[in-house]
């Protein structure tokens, strides 16, 4: 994880207590889920998408869109909701997403969006829970 002091601080064995085992994997293991596998992949209903381990709002649904990857897809964050780290794990070049309130991890964000920001912030399903 990132050494960075987020404003909520839990110890890991705090993380993996509360957030099981899958859920942990993905966001304090860093993990990814299986393409198409996530039940938020093709969830269109309105409402926001917050960071999974603290509940922070990160995404507004009008900011989703389907892009074919297999993951959710979203054009645009909430603004000061997530935080940007240079990822060269396996050998590529990409921009890793965490919560900006408690550092889990989100997924990545590329610079090939089919929208006017350009962006695709590429999630996993459990790494966020949807609200109405």
């Amino acid at each position: 994880m990132s050494t960075h002091n987020y404003p909520l601080q839990k110890s890991e064995a705090e993380w993996k207590a509360e957030l099981g085992p899958e859920r942990y994997k993905i966001l304090r293991g860093k993990g990814t889920e299986f393409p198409h596998s996530g039940k938020y992949n093709l969830t269109f209903d309105k409402g926001t998408y917050c960071c999974g381990a603290c509940g922070q709002p990160l995404f507004k649904s009008d900011s989703k869109f389907e892009s074919g990857c297999g993951w959710p897809s979203f054009d645009e964050s909430i603004p000061g909701s997530v935080e940007y780290i240079k990822d060269t794990t396996f050998g590529m070049l990409r921009t890793e997403i965490l919560c900006s309130n408690c550092g889990s991890h989100l997924g990545h964000v590329f610079d090939d969006g089919p929208t006017e920001t350009g962006q695709r912030y590429c999630v996993n399903s459990l790494s966020v829970d949807f609200e109405k």
